[in-house]
């Protein structure tokens, strides 16, 4: 092709670029038509290149005819020779759909980790994708598994040679001793294999997004906060009860982490109404009521859910406020939602606590303790107490009314602290676990970037090593665990099924005196 394009030039120094002028592949140096009259020409020889084998390339300008005219020439490159010359000539073609990468995973210059890796930097959408993605290529996650791997191998070593050569007591320790050995190894690299599985959990939300539940009454400003968070009027506002039915889902970059928000239909009972003192009509649909449930399903299988709470004046001369908690709210918060979900109480409408004469909003009113009245405050203790035994989740003060005005007043109504509490709540969620007893933890970090495929390969191997503990009694069917699982880690990467027998024989020639 360098020949073709460039002939009369002369030939390349490898991994240096040098300037050329490309033409049109012709018989006659006469007819010869200039393609490019300046374009940087680069030879990568193999092995070592990014497929393992040579590369050739034409840096050229980037005017949509020239690159058209150049790839028009390229597969002309044999025309001008003669039917015996082209015989050892390699058909020109485009290359398929990620054939780079598979002629560089088939040369052993990437596995399957750094592939999938490689995969996902190029889908990164958001910083902390762009971090998670980065791990994943540093061939750290490859290192470990191949060392997993060897251990089992080592380890089955220890039982298939207790197996075949435990009569003739050329052994260095007694077949119990050995046993227990390797069953302390299986139950460390447990604990391991857990570890990453956890981290590979935390690694999907990175990868996936954190999926976001915003649940409360009708007219609490859910789609209100929802615009707010989004920046546009992404979802109707009104001040009729049940507005939304249906759920919305939108996706937002918050802190570097991808946030799958849901606004959900208002929950209520059939006599409830919005969160406002008087409501015309507070009968339910089956409109409405098939939202309720879908929003019941969707808070189910939230990471996170924000329960937005509305302020409300209180019925009386002294201007007072309370926190209005529907009983629904907390049924449902009751029932669907769990340990593992994540809950965030969001306050909204403090702009009815803490205006004044100016019409700014005063945070320090919101801060007092008499501002709730505590009779009126028990809800949000109760709601707190009932739904989580074991810590208080927080509690943000907005004003989405404030928040859509000037950008300046008290940091948007207190939006822009509610966005910095959820990105440490996301950095907490997503951070890794450290190792058992705390070794190793750079390696724990690199593991939140294993894959789905990864992490159910490793689900496996864990299985596998259940399986072991089991049935370890029975040497045979103990090995034969510990093979599967080691097949399930060579899965990973994509190396280490061939030669497995060797590899055992291996082990057990090295670490055993087996005779002469």
């Amino acid at each position: 092709i360098y020949e073709a394009l460039c002939s009369p030039a002369p030939s390349l120094r490898p991994r240096y670029a040098s300037l050329r002028t490309l033409y049109q592949p012709s018989s006659s140096s006469i007819e010869r038509q200039v393609l490019d009259s300046s374009a940087l020409v680069l030879y990568f020889p193999a092995p070592y290149t990014v497929t393992g084998e040579d590369v050739l390339e034409l840096h050229i300008h980037g005017g949509p005819a020239i690159l058209k005219a150049v790839l028009a020439a390229i597969p002309k490159a044999g025309d001008g020779l003669g039917a015996e010359s082209r015989k050892g000539l390699h058909v020109i073609r485009y290359a398929e759909p990620g054939e780079f990468t598979r002629r560089a995973f088939y040369n052993n210059r990437l596995d399957l980790t750094q592939i999938e890796a490689l995969g996902d930097s190029l889908s990164a959408e958001t910083e902390q994708q762009r971090r998670l993605a980065v791990r994943g290529t540093q061939n750290a996650l490859t290192e470990r598994y191949i060392a997993w791997r060897s251990q089992l191998l080592y380890a089955r070593g220890e039982l298939e040679a207790l197996i075949d050569f435990s009569e003739d007591q050329h052994l260095e320790e007694s077949p119990t001793k050995l046993v227990a050995s390797v069953t302390d190894q299986v139950n460390l690299l447990g604990e391991q294999l857990q570890t990453s599985i956890r981290n590979a959990c935390r690694g999907e939300l990175l990868r996936n997004g954190i999926k976001i539940a915003l649940l409360g009454a009708p007219n609490a400003g859910k789609s209100s906060l929802m615009n707010v968070i989004v920046g546009r009027e992404a979802a109707i506002v009104s001040g009729e009860a049940g507005t939304t039915r249906d759920v919305l889902e939108f996706d937002v970059d918050i802190g570097g982490f991808l946030c799958r928000f849901g606004d959900l239909a208002g929950l209520r009972g059939p006599r409830q109404g919005g969160s406002t003192c008087v409501q015309k009509d507070t009968t339910i649909g089956e409109v409405e009521q098939e939202g309720i449930q879908r929003a019941k399903k969707w808070i189910s299988g939230a990471d996170v859910v924000l329960v937005v709470l509305p302020v409300e004046p209180l019925r009386s001369e002294s201007p007072s406020y309370k926190v209005s908690v529907s009983p629904e709210v907390v049924k449902t918060l009751s029932e669907c939602t769990s340990e593992e979900q994540t809950i965030i109480y969001v306050v909204n409408k403090i702009d009815l606590v803490g205006q004044n004469h100016n019409g700014k909003l005063d945070m320090s009113a919101v801060e007092q303790l008499d501002t709730f009245r505590p009779a009126e405050a028990g809800d949000l203790d109760r709601i707190m107490e009932s739904v989580t035994q074991h810590s208080k989740p927080p509690i943000f003060y907005v004003s989405c009314k404030e928040a859509q005005g000037n950008s300046s007043r008290q940091a948007r109504g207190g939006i822009n602290l509610l966005l910095e509490g959820l990105t440490n709540t996301f950095a907490k969620m997503t951070s890794a676990e450290g190792a058992p007893h705390g070794k190793e933890t750079p390696f724990w970090e690199q593991s939140l970037g294993a894959s789905e495929r990864q992490r159910i390969l490793i689900i496996q191997c864990q299985q596998h090593l259940d399986e072991f503990l089991l049935c370890v009694h029975d040497i045979v069917l103990a090995a034969e665990s510990l093979r599967a699982a080691a097949d399930c880690l060579a899965r990973i990467t994509g190396k280490g099924e061939a030669g497995d027998v060797e590899e055992v024989l291996g082990v057990v020639f090295e670490k055993f005196c087996v005779g002469k």
